[in-house]
């Protein structure tokens, strides 16, 4: 019986090797993202003493390989969406490891940080288009569920590491970026076991067309939203409620587990109530959300509002996979498959535009008016989201 069992789950194994290895470089990837999300802000406060306006300026070399991710994509186009995936996950695993030795002055780790944001950036546009070339068209949300749970998982794994690691173990920033690196290799490794697939090289390399102008929109919108989220809500924690690595650790682990089941609740809410419900929900929240940041610590004791101020990081990363229903929505009205992954790209490249001009301005509004200000700011483009999230509309 037990031999049967074995021999059950190694023949599921092989009837999808390429699905189950992408799992894989996900599990892995995900604990060096984890690790990176976890100590990467404290790194820069403890390490480089930065101010608010000089960590929004920060953001435009960091998010500058994102903004060009279009034409980094266009130029590895010939090598197909497999073995892009491998080398960006190979190059954040180089530019850990320059962050972690390789960084003795704040010039030289603003080339390894934009190193790994390379990296992370090339394997983002086209994990969604791996995900759904390997399912069809009624389980797209299920499949990439599936998926950014598994990443999830590798999460969880690396947030606990950094809890035990700070908390007990005296571990230094550098051991921490290390890890990450041999963690990311092994990510390309598996990547790499994968079939190499389709010999038919896209020909599309550069998409712009009208039918796609709404996806589009929202990338900008949603870059803009993402952006304030992910360079002032740890430096409000960090900066203001004087939080540790091991704290946002504990945070990454809470983060992790709720989204494993919002991500799978988030993919079959996509497959049954469709793209714009789903948009317009996580509109409402992060309008919320926005609210949360701006007034919690105007209204309630630091104690209580550090505690809210944390809630609201939690819910907001508990719904990064929202972004899987942008990605369903271009592979549902494309009016071509190979414009897809290019289209995504696109999409990515615009996303940085705001990602790169938001955080200058946040900066510079945080140290003239307040954090507060900054999350007014987002509410704003929070409604903004909400009233073109209400636009989307699929003919099938």
């Amino acid at each position: 019986m037990k031999a049967g069992k074995q021999m059950s789950l190694r023949t599921r194994f092989h009837s999808e090797r390429d699905f189950n290895l992408f799992l894989l470089a996900g599990l892995f990837s995900g604990i060096g993202a984890g690790i990176n999300t976890s100590i990467f802000n404290n790194y820069l406060s403890d390490v480089f003493k930065l101010s608010e306006d000089i960590r929004g300026f920060l953001e435009v070399p960091r998010e500058a390989p994102g903004f060009f991710i279009m034409l980094t994509l266009a130029a590895l186009s010939f090598l197909g969406d497999i073995r892009i995936a491998m080398l960006g996950m190979a190059a954040a695993g180089l530019g850990m490891l320059g962050l972690g030795m390789l960084s003795p002055t704040f010039a030289v780790m603003i080339i390894w940080m934009m190193m790994y944001s390379l990296g992370t950036h090339m394997v983002m546009p086209v994990t969604p288009s791996i995900g759904m070339s390997l399912s069809n068209q009624e389980a797209f949300g299920a499949r990439l569920g599936t998926i950014s749970a598994f990443t999830l998982s590798g999460s969880i794994i690396a947030y606990v590491y950094i809890f035990i690691g700070f908390n007990f173990l005296h571990m230094t920033y550098q051991t921490a970026f290390v890890t990450g690196t041999v963690f990311y290799v092994t990510a390309a490794f598996s990547v790499g076991m994968m079939k190499k697939g389709e010999s038919n090289i896209r020909k599309v390399r550069f998409v712009f067309r009208k039918r796609y102008s709404l996806y589009y929109i929202l990338a900008v919108i949603s870059g803009a939203r993402n952006q304030i989220f992910l360079t002032f809500a740890p430096w409000v924690l960090i900066k203001v409620f004087a939080v540790k690595p091991q704290i946002f650790a504990i945070l990454g682990i809470v983060v992790a587990c709720i989204s494993i089941g919002t991500r799978k609740l988030i993919g079959n809410l996509i497959d049954s109530r469709g793209e714009r419900f789903v948009l317009t929900l996580e509109a409402i929240l992060l309008f919320a959300i926005c609210i949360g940041y701006a007034f919690s610590d105007r209204i309630f004791s630091t104690g209580i509002a550090v505690v809210i101020i944390a809630g609201c990081y939690v819910i907001d990363n508990s719904m990064a996979a929202v972004e899987m229903a942008r990605s369903t929505y271009v592979r549902k009205i494309a009016v071509d498959l190979a414009d897809v992954t290019p289209t995504l790209s696109t999409g990515v490249s615009l996303q940085h535009i705001a990602s790169m001009v938001i955080p200058i301005f946040g900066g510079l509004l945080w140290l003239k008016i307040g954090y507060q200000a900054v999350f007014m700011a987002a509410a704003v483009i929070a409604l903004l989201n909400l009233i073109l999230s209400r636009r989307i509309k699929i003919e099938l």
